[in-house]
C-alpha cells in the first residue's frame, strides 16, 4: 500500500520563506544581541525539538539535540549568510545530529532511560500509528522522510541538507513510504 504524503499545516512559514523579522533577528544575534538570539530560539525550537524526536524517538535525547543544535548554530553564526533563511539552516544542523546520534545509539545499543521528558505532539494530520510506524524504519529513511513530510522541504532541499544525491533521497524517501504503508497495514 503506498502511504499518502501526510497533510501539514503547522501554521509556520514554509521552511524556504526568510521573513523580515527573522532577517533581522539573525542580523542583531550576529552582532552580539543575546535577546535577538533567544527569539531566534524562540521562534524556531518547536520545529526543531519535533524534527529531532520523529528522528530518534526520545524526548530527551531530542531536547538535547536540539539545544546542541542551537549552540552550534550560535558558534557558526557569524558565518551564516543572512540573505539565506535560518530555518532550514539550523533544520540540517538539527536532522544530521538526529541521524549521528541514532546511529550511534544503535552501534551502542544503548537503551532509552526512563526519562520525564515528554514527546511533542505528532504533526497535525499525523497519528499515533503512523508516528509508532516511523519509529520503525532505518534512520536514514526515518530522517528524510521527517524533511520531506514534517518539515516540508523538497526532495532537492534535503539532498542539499544532507549532502547526498538527489537520486538517493528519492530511492530513501519511496522506500521508507513503501515501508510505512506495509507496517500501518499490518497494524
Amino acid at each position: 500500500m503506498a502511504v499518502p504524503a501526510p497533510t501539514l499545516n503547522q501554521g509556520s512559514d514554509p521552511p524556504s520563506s526568510a521573513a523580515g523579522p527573522e532577517r533581522e533577528l539573525v542580523r542583531a544575534a550576529q552582532l552580539g544581541s543575546a535577546e535577538a538570539f533567544e527569539g531566534l530560539f524562540a521562534l524556531h525550537w518547536p520545529r526543531a525539538y519535533r524534527a529531532a524526536w520523529l528522528v530518534v524517538h526520545d524526548a530527551a535525547a531530542a531536547e538535547d539535540i536540539a539545544q546542541e543544535a542551537f549552540i552550534a548554530a550560535l558558534g557558526a553564526l557569524d558565518r551564516f549568510d543572512r540573505r539565506r533563511p535560518f530555518g532550514p539552516w539550523l533544520s540540517r544542523i538539527v536532522v544530521n545530529r538526529a541521524i549521528d546520534h541514532a546511529r550511534s545509539r544503535r552501534l551502542r545499543a544503548v537503551p532509552a532511560p526512563g526519562v520525564v521528558a515528554t514527546a511533542p505532539p505528532p504533526p497535525e494530520g499525523w497519528s499515533d500509528e503512523l508516528v509508532g510506524a516511523l519509529a520503525q524504519l532505518p534512520v536514514d529513511q526515518r530522517a528524510v522522510v521527517v524533511m520531506r513530510h514534517a518539515l516540508g522541504y523538497t526532495p532537492g532541499e534535503i539532498a542539499k541538507a544532507l549532502g547526498l544525491p538527489r537520486g538517493t533521497v528519492n530511492s530513501r524517501l519511496r522506500r521508507g513510504l513503501d515501508r510505512l504503508g506495509e507496517l500501518l497495514d499490518e497494524r
